[in-house]
């Protein structure tokens, strides 16, 4: 009798795996690598919405978990995929300038705003305005991190390799069995893959198609992120990750003709450099109108949970909202009401 069955391994259903391990609780995963838009992700964690230079929901919280989680997963499987670096917002008039300093009075900004205009010249990037620094800040690399902690559950024989089919799943005097398994809960973290699953699959996990490049740009002399409409994240060896775009029609994880046209178009605003296209992926990040994640217990089965909807803000939220389930899950703690799926309760 195990304690889980978790289904999917992506970013959310890591950080429940880890979770349960810290709380010595018996599980098993399922993966089939059929989701992939937490190992293309951007990886960037950031405090502020800097479209708009507001805050974003429980950043302090998010922030102070994450960093505890990816250093416990540092120490864990030796090696580094957490890489602090700030981020830069290029200003592109004196009116952003002063809406910056304007959100830096903001008691919810004041942490991560920096108040001194950034003058430094990069090679290649115009920037007569300069920049505004956002503080404690950075990048996960997700491809190294999935692919090393999917190794370390398989060394514990605790990774199934296999598609999870739904069909056999079955529930008796609240009990989860599949085939030869039989588990306490089990826990839904399948990214966008949660529209195959008939249990939740009417909750409204919209998705949006990302599309990034990694780009090969010797004179391109950079020691942070960038961020204007899309970012710049440096990578070494003159290579950078840069995104991302915003899809909402196209549901694949297909790069597009469309997608490479307009981050072409876009980084062609920004570097004034030559740049060779090295790779060019795209992945459906987990979305929900309302901004929130979905997490919660099935209404008729109350051993049957979902870890979902984390956006674009994978890396930070993951560690929080993971948490959160199992707190939910094994003490009865009460979710948020803005993550509950109880606010889609008309769904089911």
């Amino acid at each position: 009798m195990l304690d889980y069955i978790i289904v999917g391994s992506g970013l959310a259903g890591i950080a429940f795996s880890e979770t349960l391990l810290e709380n010595q609780k018996s599980f098993v995963v399922f993966e089939n690598q059929s989701q992939n838009s937490s190992r293309v992700a951007g990886g960037l964690y950031n405090p502020v919405i800097l479209k708009r230079f507001s805050h974003v929901w429980d950043a302090e919280r998010q922030l102070a978990l994450a960093n505890q989680f990816y250093a416990q997963i540092e120490a864990k499987l030796q090696l580094q995929v957490d890489f602090k670096l700030p981020i830069y917002r290029k200003f592109f008039s004196i009116e952003e300038q002063n809406n910056w300093f304007a959100a830096t009075d903001k008691p919810s900004l004041t942490p991560f705003l920096s108040t001194t205009i950034v003058h430094k010249k990069y090679k290649a990037i115009d920037s007569p305005f300069g920049y505004g620094e956002v503080l404690h800040t950075g990048y996960v690399d997700t491809d190294v991190f999935l692919n090393a902690y999917q190794a370390y559950l398989k060394a514990q024989d605790i990774l199934v390799s296999d598609a999870f089919r739904y069909e056999k799943l079955q529930i008796v005097n609240e009990i989860i069995s599949y085939e030869h398994l039989q588990a306490k809960h089990i826990v839904f973290a399948e990214g966008f893959g949660m529209h195959a699953n008939p249990y939740f699959k009417n909750l409204p996990l919209d998705g949006t198609k990302g599309e990034l490049f990694i780009i090969k740009a010797p004179d391109l002399n950079l020691d942070v992120i960038i961020n204007t409409s899309i970012f710049i994240l440096p990578l070494g060896d003159n290579l950078f990750k840069v995104g991302a775009t915003y899809n909402w029609e196209d549901k694949t994880d297909l790069p597009t003709e469309e997608g490479k046209v307009e981050l072409v178009e876009r980084i062609r605003e920004i570097l004034q450099c030559e740049f060779e296209i090295v790779s060019h992926f795209a992945g459906v990040r987990p979305t929900v109108n309302d901004r929130r994640p979905l997490l919660g217990t099935h209404p008729s089965h109350k051993n049957m949970h979902i870890l979902n909807g984390l956006g674009t803000r994978g890396v930070m939220l993951a560690p929080a909202m993971a948490l959160d389930l199992f707190e939910y899950i094994e003490n009865k703690k009460p979710l948020d009401k803005s993550v509950d799926i109880q606010r889609y309760i008309t769904s089911f």
